[in-house]
């Protein structure tokens, strides 16, 4: 298990002015979709990584085989983006199409897509923080890395011990040990049971078969409801013992290695396009559409060095821009544009999503030039005329510190204060009602993106036993009615906002003659796996990487990059979502059949023909 990091690293020598470099490379990044490789080049004399590149392999073009399709096929389609959020790009799509249609589901639908959507965090986090990022903290791994701090876990009492069980940091990590683990043993079972709520939901995961444009073709019943809230309940008595299980391991690593916070470290440059749309204020129309916004249970944001730049979704929007530079496509800059202003008459750039033309040109990598398929989304800040590269901090420390500083989120379960969310778990079985409180942390990096990943766990549990109250007061009331009809114009757009697991989730759809025209989906990976831009700006994968400080104990020669792999993974790297699939014209392979043997024969080339597929 430990010891795969080291098997896919290749090193080469360099002087500089920086003294000794040494070329290291993980490529694929393991415990991913193997597409992602992490170029370095490390200072082991003065323990830092001096430079990184963050490369993707793979192409994969949904904004090429989108078009001319039926846009009402748009979110089956792209839910097949990602294997584990495809979900997450069904809702996308749907409020896309539901813009463009101008249909405006019932509230009941809302609810049943909000409470899917809130189990697919639930999930998604759980498995990735405990069976996937969680393999960098366990006491294998700290072993083989760290020894020294190995030593000092056992020695170290585990502050929240009463409540999750585990009497010292050492038996935390040993309880994240892969298949041996009885916390992760436990996470495995929580992922099954939180996916039954998905699929309770949304007919199907990871692919819903009941979410539509203008609604959803779930039928809502008591029973629907009981069945999600049983596994609710047990999934909130378990983050009673998984939030403070975290908070104990993430602080000790901040106490046994003064300056850990540097790893991962970038400055705070955080987005967030908010989630779980509210029916009595949501209608999809673009131009209420900051209204609505606001009042998503999850705020929109832009967060730039502490502040809250805007929640205002139409600024986001027409602030997006999508850059090349280091990134194997040619430019579309001399193309005529879809989309020259929005409904509320603000002009839509050349480089916005709607107008983006998705033209690959295949080459050779060079760290000099260009090295990636994942293209470098950016926001334009007005205020100073940067093109920003946000990230998502993993999906949940933006979402968390977007809504905190908004505070405009107050139910029974929540309440954004300014500088905290503050959240309420009720009594369950076997544990009494406990409250949470998310602080608004000092950096963003590696450590805090796992943490708020902890952290939003609870948070979507909140968000579900809100929209269960919600659901049953719909159902018995007798507002069944799940679906709105609606019809495809000739010429239209809309564009959604969502968040993926990993952050910022946007689909930007264009209709002519009834068709697409034009499709992008933006998910978070291709804001933070991104290389550098036009104007030499480092992803942010790049950026937290680079300068990042060498904690482990070993040597270059027995070196893991313990350090590096967690400030990777902090981001919850899935590299489906950031590339995409293009076949060109392809080659043509004729077969025939020969009956001299009295029945089919195996295939052959035709002459002249190339074999190949």
């Amino acid at each position: 298990m430990a010891t795969t990091e080291r098997d896919v690293t290749e090193q080469t020598r360099e002087k500089s002015d920086r003294g000794n470099l040494i070329d290291m490379n993980w490529d694929p990044i393991s415990r991913i979709v193997g597409s992602l490789g992490i170029y370095t080049k490390i200072d082991f004399d003065n323990r830092e990584v001096a430079k990184c590149w963050s490369t993707s392999s793979i192409f994969r073009g949904y904004s090429v085989f989108m078009k001319n399709k039926d846009p009402r096929d748009a979110h089956f389609i792209t839910s097949r983006i990602c294997g584990i959020c495809g979900d997450n790009h069904a809702v996308c799509s749907i409020y896309a199409q539901n813009m463009a249609y101008g249909v405006k589901p019932p509230p009941i639908a809302e609810w049943i897509i909000n409470l899917g959507e809130a189990a697919e965090y639930m999930f998604d986090h759980n498995i990735f923080n405990d069976n996937l990022a969680g393999v960098d903290f366990c006491a294998q791994m700290v072993k083989e890395t760290n020894p020294g701090v190995w030593e000092q876990a056992q020695k170290t009492e585990a502050p929240n011990a009463d409540k999750h069980g585990y009497k010292t940091i050492a038996d935390i990590m040993t309880a994240l040990n892969p298949f041996e683990g009885e916390f992760y043993r436990e996470t495995l079972d929580v992922s099954r049971y939180t996916r039954e709520m998905i699929i309770l939901m949304e007919g199907r995961h990871v692919h819903p078969s009941t979410l539509y444009p203008g609604g959803v073709g779930t039928v809502p019943t008591v029973q629907l409801f009981t069945d999600y809230l049983v596994r609710l309940q047990k999934y909130v008595e378990f983050m009673k013992r998984c939030v403070p299980l975290h908070d104990d391991l993430f602080d000790f690593f901040y106490e046994a290695m003064p300056g850990y916070e540097e790893v991962g470290r970038r400055r705070v440059l955080l987005g967030c396009w908010g989630a779980f749309n509210d029916p009595d204020y949501c209608d999809y129309n673009y131009k209420n559409m900051e209204e609505w916004g606001n009042h998503m249970f999850v705020t929109p944001g832009v967060v730039v060095d502490d502040e809250l730049v805007t929640t205002n979704l139409v600024d986001i929007n027409v602030n997006m821009r999508i850059l090349l530079g280091s990134s194997y496509y040619e430019d579309w800059q001399n193309r005529d544009k879809f989309i020259s202003k929005d409904p509320l008459g603000n002009d839509i750039d050349i480089n916005h999503p709607w107008n983006q033309t998705t033209i690959p040109r295949p080459q050779k990598r060079n760290f000099d030039d260009k090295y990636s398929w994942v293209m470098s989304p950016r926001w334009l800040d007005q205020r100073t005329g940067d093109h920003l590269a946000l990230d998502t901090g993993g999906g949940a420390l933006a979402r968390l510190w977007a809504t905190a500083l908004a505070g405009k989120v107050d139910i029974g379960y929540l309440k954004a204060t300014g500088n905290s969310v503050r959240m309420y778990l009720p009594e369950t079985a076997l544990k009494p009602d406990m409250e949470l409180e998310w602080k608004v942390p000092k950096w963003s990096n590696a450590i805090e993106r796992d943490r708020a990943r902890t952290y939003f766990q609870a948070y979507a549990a909140c968000c579900a036993l809100h929209f269960m109250d919600k659901a049953l007061a719909e159902l018995q009331a007798g507002n069944t009615k799940t679906w709105n009809d609606f019809k495809v114009p000739d010429e239209g757009f809309g564009c959604g906002f969502h968040e993926a697991v990993r952050g910022v989730l946007s689909h930007h759809l264009v209709i002519r003659d009834g068709k697409i025209a034009n499709y992008h989906p933006y998910p978070p990976t291709p804001w933070n796996a991104n290389p550098r831009d036009v104007y030499g700006t480092p992803g942010p994968y790049e950026d937290a990487v680079q300068n990042t400080p060498i904690f482990e104990e070993n040597g270059p020669d027995k070196f893991k990059g313990i350090d590096i792999m967690r400030a990777v993974r902090s981001f919850d790297p899935c590299l489906p979502c950031g590339v995409h699939m293009y076949l060109g014209n392809g080659k043509v392979l004729k077969t025939t059949h020969a009956p001299s043997n009295g029945g089919f024969g195996a295939p052959q080339p035709d002459e002249g023909e190339d074999d190949s597929s």
